[in-house]
């Protein structure tokens, strides 16, 4: 196992009415709020003017619209927010793209030069507001984590931000939040939890044990409650085990003992950078495409130890038994309702030598991924994916 250092200091309410403890937890720290939210499901759904009557007391400013690939634009117009009414806490209420928002606001709160510097340069990031979320998708995990991905829609970069004084405060953690959300985010929300625990079991290094054990129980978790969320969505079983599995597949207790870059993310950023797709349907659509890409006789008993481990697969040649479980978890995705090809979202193949060129450029792909990758592999995974 590799050295690490762990701590995370967000402060965790789980559970049935833990909304109602903001009103004290914000009153320590002060009055003003900077309320981020998305598109408004907030609003139908109540929750919105149940924040207001726990915050009955407080000053409250709202920055609404945040978009599903939350934009640079989006991030300037809350930080001028910030500065013009000397915000003290920012609110995020939503998934992960209200709470990236909120955490580049908090920080480009005290920049004044223009926000994307600090996803360029982390070093510029001196200091933040203190973050709040109180969540109703869960995808992301970044109500438990010092990350969020912006996108750049004038040059097409999307990229993340990541800094310890971006950890959320406090984050509440309701699953009922997420009784009323379409099949197609629930589906698309799991397949990106997913996403997250395949970049770390996947690593250059695979003799954390311990870790690779929880990643497993972690994905069996989504594989079982994910199509129960999709077929009764208010069980609160199903919801509570796959909002918790949100929140630990990305709080860094996968990588203890493991370490190197992601392969699928920096692939699918392109996708949702240049074409704004649904982030979990482009990793749901690439995953498998990637599986099988890199299925060699270097990766093989990995891929057949999650095979057997999570699918239960009992085929005794470790390469039926990696390309079964590729299957599976292809057919996972496809039996949530989520899209199989790129084709079938509209997209073709004129921007993937572009494309495949940022992705490399802008991560560790082609020297520290899982199987190294050049751009030339990229643009074979995208195709292979047509």
């Amino acid at each position: 196992m590799n050295n690490y250092e762990y701590c995370v200091p967000t402060d965790i309410r789980f559970g049935k009415g833990q909304v109602e403890c903001l009103s004290k937890e914000i009153g320590k720290i002060g009055k003003k709020v900077l309320l981020v939210y998305g598109g408004g499901s907030i609003k139908k759904t109540g929750l919105y003017d149940k924040i207001y009557e726990v915050l009955k007391d407080y000053e409250i400013h709202e920055l609404s619209g945040i978009e599903p690939n939350p934009r640079l634009a989006s991030v300037k117009k809350g930080a001028e927010l910030c500065k013009k009414y000397g915000i003290d806490v920012v609110l995020a209420v939503g998934g992960g793209s209200s709470i990236d928002a909120s955490k580049h606001i908090a920080c480009s709160a005290f920049y004044d030069g223009d926000p994307w510097d600090l996803v360029l340069d982390k070093t510029k990031v001196t200091k933040a507001l203190p973050i709040f979320t109180v969540l109703t998708i869960c995808a992301t995990g970044s109500e438990m984590n010092p990350g969020a991905v912006i996108s750049n829609e004038e040059t097409k970069e999307k990229l993340e931000i990541n800094h310890p004084f971006l950890y959320p405060t406090l984050s509440v953690c309701d699953p009922t939040y997420m009784y009323s959300l379409p099949k197609m985010q629930t589906a698309a929300g799991t397949a990106d939890i997913v996403s997250h625990i395949f970049e770390q079991y996947f690593q250059p290094n695979d003799g954390a044990f311990i870790t690779d054990r929880l990643s497993e129980a972690a994905l069996k978790t989504c594989f079982k409650y994910g199509p129960i969320a999709i077929n009764d969505p208010q069980n609160y079983e199903a919801r509570s085990n796959l909002m918790w599995t949100s929140s630990i597949a990305l709080n860094h207790l996968f990588t203890f003992g493991k370490g190197g870059a992601w392969s699928v993310h920096p692939i699918e950023h392109e996708l949702s950078a240049f074409y704004d797709i649904t982030h979990g349907v482009g990793l749901a659509i690439l995953t498998p495409a990637w599986m099988r890409y890199v299925l060699s006789a270097d990766t093989v008993k990995r891929f057949a130890m999650y095979a057997r481990n999570v699918w239960d697969v009992q085929k005794e040649d470790d390469y039926e038994a990696a390309k079964t479980g590729i299957d599976l978890t292809e057919q996972f995705f496809i039996d949530m309702g989520l899209p199989g090809t790129l084709s079938e979202i509209g997209l073709d193949d004129s921007q993937f030598e572009l494309m495949a060129a940022e992705a490399v450029r802008t991560s560790g792909l082609s020297t520290r991924s899982y199987v190294k990758l050049s751009a030339e592999d990229v643009v074979q995974i995208y195709k292979n994916c047509l």
